[in-house]
């Protein structure tokens, strides 16, 4: 099993690559057999991943029969012994799940991904690359060279191009989109809040079968709270730690669910399929009317989950997670529930005893309880793991206060833990559990939060019709229209119970929509400041005269957020203490909107003034979803990029007619001290780089990205490390020659070596990380809403959350903090 998840992964892992390159390249192959060899290992793998995405997509969705009917008839509706209100029901989960989650999201939505990956801020990020409407701090003019990967798209239609222009005119469209997907993350965070408590609080509630009701009251709630302390205690050993225990659960709950509602339906109603019928539904509303209407907000609950299908559409493949819904957690959902309405149908006695537990025979009670609970538990798991998820997209787009990000798994990406965040799920959880006590409440607060979330989802699809896919209008409206009415019916129904336990998703998404909208405020304004108030490289040097600036031993990382220019804080500690290192690299670290950044096309590496100052501009770029260096790695790995561009430049420069670059593009000119950056890294992996088409022609799978004319391309040489002992390394950079005109190139050469020398030496003297330390004051005369948000709102969040070192997990010996007021 090892084997064959490993080679899932493998396969996987291969479509992604393939994917961010622009389109999938057909090999050839020597016969009809190895096709047919291929075709069939492709389909295993994809078999695979569809088992893997049991317990990791549907634990939540699969659990869902453990509530929706008890939700459903708390109050406001009482079947009768005409069976209408049960069959109304059936029909109504019938069609929800069919038109929902099997034609909404399985064959619409999840081709709306972004290079494989789905999710809220997925859609933002398409919508974003096509249209110029993000408001994002990286996504300024200044940054545009660099953070934007130019993307092969359709050709733009009459009515796409009009919509785009329409949301790039005006600034208003702007805010809105991005309150908009703010909006539904703070509703996909709520939903990790009541999601554990509604589905733990279920399971256990079979006990009541078992003891008295006295006792049930008194014993539901603590197990409830030791599980839920349990669950959020183990998180932080990681998910792939216990994850080959969640898809074999997951199958078996499954399965356990489909042969009871074979059972109940052939023992007690073989007719309750006829409840499938549409008519039972408008009978159902005609019936009970106002509570029936309001009821909807209970049975909406069978489609919890079923976002966690897109959001985790990057774990695994559109195949897989199609096939898994549609032949199994499908078909499995429709038995369960036409079971419990067979029961149900047929003992009208019971009607103050609805529950799951209720329809499972005496005789099996006890292991399909157990099996419930580990379900719970495994459900629970994917919409906490899909909580840390998506806020470190937040923190990645700065979109939300920086937080500890703590991977768990060096083999499997984008398992990750958030120390503070899952704390205060875990006080939430206990606390809505304690404070609700009963299904009913956490099924409304829980259904609102849902019906958010899909809301947003239908609008953004329908705007990547438009402007991504290039659809005519009608087709999105239609697709608006159709599944926008749905579930504005079901969000109504959940409005409804407002004070019956609705607000308590409405009262923490405005919670969480303030906090990252005034951490966005700030963040920008703050970026502005940066971008006006930079200084050049001319400036700086011409100082240095005057100021004396000496040059010590040793390698200075200065982190900016600038792609230009000297950040005004190093600035000014170079006034007041003229003396910087005797190499000096501003490290720029980008999250780009795209879901990941090769290894290979991270690093766009450049000079700043001339070579015999020693001193370069590094733009590390990362996707929403990629995994962030630790500082030893990430050193290491930069003064390799450093190496390979000192050899490139002159290497290129050897070719060159002049000695100011105007030939190729990365030498520094009399009009600029800036040098025009080249994608570095390529060296590494260019042997086995996948190769794609391009103009006829096939060239290594990179990414030309930078200023007006950026080289894209590999370097020759390698950078070897050797360690001596434990306190003291020799870097050794290889510099090879050709023997045929080794003398004619020695003198081409020798500035070569003396600058990669330099580099060794400063690596051997240590590094030094500077980073800002700032304060950010609204100026005067700020309006009073400006001056909460940041004197206060954007200051205390700030002082409160992870510093910019932790976040880049710089070493404290090692740290140099330069203080400086921001006055915006």
């Amino acid at each position: 099993m090892r084997e064959c998840a490993d080679s899932a992964a493998s396969f996987l892992h291969q479509q992604k690559l393939l994917r961010r390159r622009g389109h999938l390249r057909l090999m050839d192959l020597d016969c009809g057999k190895c096709r047919d060899s291929s075709k069939k290992e492709s389909w295993k793998t994809i078999w695979i991943l569809a088992y893997q995405s049991l317990g990791v997509v549907y634990g939540d969705l699969s659990i869902s029969p453990l509530y929706v009917y008890k939700s459903t008839f708390a109050e406001d509706i009482q079947h009768s012994d005409t069976n209408e209100e049960i069959f109304g029901v059936l029909s109504f989960v019938f069609w929800t799940l069919t038109l929902l989650p099997l034609f909404k999201y399985v064959f619409i939505v999840l081709r709306a991904d972004d290079n494989g990956e789905g999710g809220t801020f997925a859609l933002y990020s398409l919508i974003c690359r096509h249209v110029r409407v993000s408001l994002l701090p990286n996504r300024q003019a200044a940054d545009e060279a660099v953070s934007t990967y130019k993307l092969e798209h359709h050709p733009a239609t009459r009515n796409s191009s009009k919509m785009k222009s329409l949301l790039e005119k005006h600034k208003a469209l702007h805010t809105a989109l991005l309150i908009l997907v703010l909006l539904g993350t703070c509703m996909v965070i709520g939903d990790g809040v009541l999601t554990p408590a509604i589905s733990v609080f279920s399971a256990v509630s079979g006990l009541e079968f078992s003891m008295s009701k006295a006792h049930h009251e008194y014993a539901v709630i603590p197990i409830t709270c030791v599980i839920l302390l349990c669950l959020f205690a183990l998180q932080h050993y990681g998910t792939h730690r216990i994850g080959f225990f969640f898809a074999p659960i997951v199958l078996i709950w499954l399965l356990c669910i489909s042969a009871l509602g074979l059972y109940n339906i052939f023992q007690w109603n073989p007719h309750v399929y006829k409840a499938l019928s549409p008519y039972y539904m408008f009978s159902f509303l005609r019936k009970t009317r106002m509570g029936g209407w309001m009821s909807l907000g209970g049975i909406l609950l069978c489609i919890t989950g079923s976002e966690a299908m897109f959001a985790d559409l990057g774990h695994f493949s559109y195949t897989a997670i199609q096939i898994a819904f549609t032949f199994l957690v499908y078909p499995a959902l429709i038995l369960a529930y036409m079971g419990q309405a067979a029961y149900l149908s047929k003992h009208h006695h019971n009607s103050d005893q609805i529950s799951f537990y209720i329809a499972v025979p005496e005789s099996v009670r006890w292991p399909v309880l157990i099996i419930a609970i580990l379900a719970s538990v495994v459900g629970s798991q994917a919409i906490i793991s899909g909580t840390f998820s998506i806020i470190n997209q937040s923190q990645s787009l700065s979109c939300f206060p920086r937080v500890k990000v703590v991977h768990t798994s060096d083999k499997i990406h984008g398992q990750i833990y958030i120390p503070e965040i899952n704390w205060m799920l875990m006080i939430l959880c206990i606390a809505v559990t304690i404070g609700f006590r009963d299904i009913k409440h956490m099924g409304n607060a829980s259904g609102l939060a849902v019906m958010a979330v899909m809301l947003v989802t239908t609008c953004l699809t329908s705007l990547v019709i438009i402007l991504c896919w290039h659809k005519p209008p009608i087709v999105a409206l239609s697709f608006l229209l159709f599944f926008g009415s749905i579930e504005l019916l079901y969000f109504s129904a959940s409005l409804t119970k407002f004070t019956e336990g609705a607000w308590l998703p409405i009262l923490l998404a405005l919670f969480l929509m303030t906090i990252m909208l005034v951490w966005h405020y700030g963040t920008v304004k703050k970026y502005e400041y940066d971008l006006h108030n930079k200084v050049s490289l001319e400036w700086l040097l011409a100082l240095g005269p005057s100021l004396g600036i000496a040059r010590v031993p040793g390698i200075g990382i200065v982190f900016t957020d600038l792609t230009s220019g000297i950040p005004a804080n190093f600035s000014r500690f170079v006034t007041n203490l003229p003396a910087f290192h005797r190499v000096l690299v501003f490290v720029c670290v980008k999250s780009v909107p795209v879901p990941y950044v090769p290894p290979a096309e991270r690093y766009l590496v450049g000079r700043v003034g001339p070579a015999a100052h020693r001193s370069y501009r590094c733009i590390v770029r990362y996707g929403y979803r990629d995994v962030h260096q630790d500082v030893d790695s990430f050193e290491s790995d930069l003064i390799d990029r450093l190496a390979e561009f000192i050899r490139y430049d002159w290497n290129r420069a050897r070719g060159c007619t002049n000695s100011c670059g105007e030939d190729d593009g990365l030498h520094s000119n009399a009009s600029s001290s800036e040098c025009r950056l080249t994608v570095i890294g390529m060296a590494a992996v260019l042997s086995s780089a996948p190769l794609y088409e391009l103009d006829g022609t096939l060239e290594p799978a990179s990414v030309s990205v930078g200023f007006p004319s950026t080289e894209s391309g590999g370097v020759a040489d390698l950078v070897e490390m050797e360690p001596v002992n434990v306190r003291q390394r020799r870097v050794r950079f290889a510099v090879d020659n050709d023997n045929a005109s080794e003398n004619n190139a020695m003198e081409h050469d020798s500035p070569m070596r003396g600058e990669l020398g330099d580099l060794a030496e400063a690596q051997q003297a240590g590094t030094a990380f500077i980073l800002g330390h700032s304060h950010v004051r609204a100026k005067q005369g700020s309006s009073i809403l400006k001056r909460l948000a940041i004197d206060f709102g954007y200051n205390f969040l700030r002082r409160n959350c992870r510093g910019t070192d932790v976040v880049l997990r710089v070493p404290p010996a090692s740290l140099l903090e330069v203080g400086m007021v921001y006055v915006v």
